[in-house]
């Protein structure tokens, strides 16, 4: 059957400004299987960005990751009230959650990203150019951007950031691309995500000023062109009303 899977979190941060200290605490619940009948609680305990505590429900215990979190994770693991603590937290985040992750599931279990391809750097003699493919408002979070040149697969001159959450249960993802423009080549992205395959050409023939320019003067034309229909066929029915007028 199919299986699907969800992830909610819940992110508690502080900050200590005495000694410019950062301490966060991050509660994620995982939702699997058609039903999302199971169900898996994961609490980490971070300090300046070093991750220094993990609790996880499927093992059942906390993970230290540092000296003192190894002495503080096997004192937590051997507490009865740890546990008890943790039992509540799985039950008020995670299953009390359930019937409303299902439903947002339910609603939209895919999205399809919205692609865009734009230059972030043209050459400058020194410089290569860089372009960037971007994808926007897609679920699942799992997609890959791949760069081609000439219709082959290019690996050098790539560099991606990891997928951000969007908001609303949404992600985006953007790649980029450093190279060296050459004269009658063809530079697209080819984006591959459960919802679709698509290539996406990067059309640089023509600025971006020069574009507009075009695309504005052939909106002029043709509305010209309609000024002009319009006024001709207006002029032919006057002149047959007053051909068919006796003289």
């Amino acid at each position: 059957g199919q299986f699907w899977q969800r992830e909610a979190c819940l992110l508690f941060s502080a900050k200590f400004h005495l000694y410019e200290d950062f301490y966060q605490v991050k509660a994620c619940c995982s939702f699997n299987g058609p039903n999302f009948d199971k169900i898996e609680y994961i609490l980490t305990a971070s300090f300046n960005k070093q991750k220094m505590l993990e609790y996880n429900s499927t093992r059942g215990n906390w993970i230290g990751f540092t000296d003192y979190s190894i002495v503080a994770s096997t004192f937590w693991n051997k507490d009865p009230l740890d546990r008890l603590e943790r039992a509540m937290e799985i039950k008020l985040m995670c299953f009390d959650n359930r019937a409303f992750i299902q439903t947002i599931s339910k609603r939209n279990l895919s999205t399809t990203p919205t692609m865009r391809i734009k230059s972030v750097k043209q050459p400058d003699g020194r410089h290569p150019a860089v372009l960037v493919c971007s994808a926007y408002n897609f679920y699942p979070k799992q997609i890959q951007i791949t760069w081609l040149r000439n219709d082959q697969e290019v690996t050098e001159g790539v560099s991606n950031i990891d997928v951000i959450p969007d908001g609303e249960l949404y992600y985006q993802f953007h790649s980029y691309l450093e190279y060296t423009p050459t004269s009658g080549e063809r530079i697209s992205c080819m984006v591959e995500h459960v919802t679709l395959s698509e290539i996406i050409v990067w059309n640089n023939s023509l600025p971006e000023g020069e574009k507009t320019t075009i695309v504005v003067g052939l909106c002029g034309l043709i509305i010209g062109l309609v000024i002009f229909i319009s006024g001709f066929i207006y002029h032919k029915k006057k002149k047959k009303v007053l051909d068919s007028i006796p003289a």
